[in-house]
């Protein structure tokens, strides 16, 4: 896992990329993502804004930077609620694991609530590394009880993710699931359906 996301989201940030990062998650969670400039993060931050342009070379980059840093928490999350569980088992585990954190998080419960057409755009930046991070790491999970059906798993997984995401942008329906136990049941009586079968 520690690879990929890595990989996804770029050099290892220093104290000051932190409290910068930080401060930019702090006025996006308050204000949203649009309402707020590298001003109001600079002067959150105790910095002057020219530090911030040296580091994030305009606030969509800045944004990027917070939404990455905060998917590698919501994905390890998600790592440590599957491990060491069969597959059914870690979808099942995986789906009410990623709905709790997703509805947890200020910085989504914020934008979903506000502003959810300024955040799709999110999930596809970089061709949509966010959502192959998740679909990757969940189809890891999934696979290793199930050498087999790789595709298959990746796919899989990727249909879970916009379900979860679908579920999150617009609440509501005949779906309920408002906590763990209506998640699960909900996963354990459609989802687990997808798996391929284990040879």
């Amino acid at each position: 896992m520690e690879g990929l996301l890595s990989r996804r989201a770029g050099p290892e940030h220093d104290a000051l990329d932190v409290r910068i990062l930080d401060a930019a998650l702090a006025e996006f969670e308050t204000y949203g993502l649009r309402r707020v400039s590298v001003e109001d993060v600079a002067r959150r931050a105790r910095v002057a804004r020219t530090t911030i342009y040296r580091r994030f070379s305009n606030k969509e980059q800045l944004l990027q930077a917070v939404i990455l840093r905060e998917c590698r928490r919501f994905l390890s999350g998600i790592a440590a609620a599957t491990e060491g569980l069969p597959a059914r088992e870690a979808l099942v585990e995986g789906f009410v694991a990623g709905l709790r954190e997703a509805r947890s998080n200020p910085l989504l419960t914020r934008v979903v609530q506000s502003e959810p057409e300024a955040f799709l755009p999110q999930l596809s930046m970089n061709g949509g590394a966010v959502m192959l991070a998740a679909r990757d790491i969940l189809a890891e999970r999934l696979g290793r009880d199930r050498p087999q059906g790789g595709e298959d798993l990746a796919a899989v997984c990727e249909i879970l993710l916009r379900v979860a995401l679908s579920l999150l942008l617009v609440p509501g329906g005949g779906l309920a699931v408002n906590d763990d136990e209506a998640a699960r049941a909900l996963a354990r009586r459609h989802l687990i359906r997808l798996l391929p079968p284990a040879d």
